[in-house]
C-alpha cells in the first residue's frame, strides 16, 4: 500500500508520537475551521438525516446533545 502523508491522515489514524505534527498542518484559520465544521455537518447530514430509510438515530443524537447544552447552561457549577 502507499504511503499516506501526515496532513492527509485523518485524526483516527495518526499516532500519539505524530500528534503535534498533525496539529501543527491543520489551519486554524476562520475559514479552515468553518470549512471543518461544514464538513463535519456534511458528513452528520449524509450518514444520518439524508438516508433513504431513516429512522431516530440522528434526530435523537441531535436532542441529546440539545439536552446536554441545556443543562450545561442552565447549572454554571458543572
Amino acid at each position: 500500500p502507499a504511503a499516506v502523508l501526515l496532513k492527509d491522515m485523518k485524526l483516527m489514524d495518526v499516532k500519539l508520537g505524530q500528534l503535534g505534527s498533525w496539529l501543527a498542518m491543520r489551519d486554524f484559520t476562520p475559514g479552515g475551521i468553518l470549512g471543518a465544521v461544514r464538513r463535519g455537518y456534511d458528513r452528520y447530514y449524509n450518514k444520518y438525516i439524508n438516508v433513504r430509510k431513516g429512522g431516530l438515530g440522528g434526530i435523537s443524537m441531535v436532542v441529546a446533545g440539545y439536552v446536554v447544552l441545556s443543562y450545561v447552561w442552565s447549572y454554571s457549577h458543572v
